[in-house]
């Protein structure tokens, strides 16, 4: 296994960071690997559904910059 050293962390973080790790009964190590694991995944997720996003834009129907207004298509439709 690896080993990460983190230096100059600030005070304030390390000691939530501990808090966190007590209040799950969890070394301070444990409790970062965990956390930068579900970090990990969160991006990995962002970067997936950003792609389905982008695809559902590319995909989505643009009418034609001379295509009449469909206001104005619906009224000619009704006085027929």
């Amino acid at each position: 296994m690896n080993t990460l050293h983190v230096r100059s962390v600030p005070e304030d973080l390390y000691n939530r960071l501990q808090q966190l790790a007590n209040a799950r009964n969890r070394s301070l190590s444990a409790q970062v690997i965990m956390m930068l694991s579900q970090a990990v995944e969160d991006e990995e997720r962002r970067k997936k559904q950003a792609k389905v996003l982008t695809s559902i834009q590319r995909r989505r129907f643009k009418a034609p910059k001379n295509a009449p207004a469909s206001l104005k298509l619906l009224r000619e439709d009704r006085s027929r």
